[in-house]
């Protein structure tokens, strides 16, 4: 037991050594590299409902609206598919 808390309290020791300003620094950065990963996880599922959504639009002369649609029903069948 008493080995338990010296390894416990030398741990501690180590993160007192530490600024609260790194601490808290470094919790942001990972955050925004997460936040960063999943957005580009995104884009790239995404690649494929914004082709063919190109493809509709210049098939319709320019009709954003059925580009649009295009979008929405291949970018959820795309989202359908990976769950």
């Amino acid at each position: 037991m008493d080995l338990i808390m010296a390894v416990i309290y030398a741990v501690i020791g180590i993160f007192d050594s530490i600024p609260q300003f790194d601490i808290i620094a470094l919790v942001v950065l990972v955050i925004i590299g997460i936040i960063i990963i999943l957005l580009i996880r995104l884009l790239l599922m995404l690649i494929p409902a914004v082709l063919l959504a190109l493809v509709v639009w210049f098939l319709t002369g320019g009709s954003l609206f059925w580009a649009g649609i295009t979008f929405l029903v291949i970018a959820a069948l795309s989202i359908l598919k990976k769950l």
